[in-house]
């Protein structure tokens, strides 16, 4: 459940921001940032629901999982594929994200 509400989370909290991208570089409409606060709110209260013993722990977890998505939301709503580059970024960030997911799922089970 886990990768569960760290996508959730990075769904909600790139939501959230990206209505105020849209209305401060985009001028889109200030009532955007009306579903962007409460996207916000949503993203704070799915990461309480990550299993661990320490929030700073599940933050820099799941900041691979932020990064991945923030790449994908690039190229589904923004229509900008990320480069190869990108690929090889997150790729490191998601093995970082593992290390630090796994090793304190280990250091939670023998402590």
């Amino acid at each position: 459940m886990t990768f569960f509400w760290f996508i959730a989370a990075a769904v909600f909290e790139i939501a959230g921001c990206y209505t105020f991208w849209m209305w401060y570089k985009l001028d889109k409409s200030i009532y955007w940032l009306i579903p962007g606060v409460i996207s916000l709110a949503l993203f704070a209260w799915t990461l309480t629901l990550v299993e661990s013993s320490f929030a700073g722990r599940a933050y820099a977890a799941y900041g691979g999982i932020y990064i991945v998505m923030s790449l994908a939301w690039a190229a589904l709503v923004e229509k900008h594929l990320p480069s190869v580059w990108d690929g090889l970024g997150a790729l490191l960030c998601i093995v970082g994200a593992l290390i630090i997911f796994f090793s304190a799922s280990q250091l939670h089970q023998s402590g």
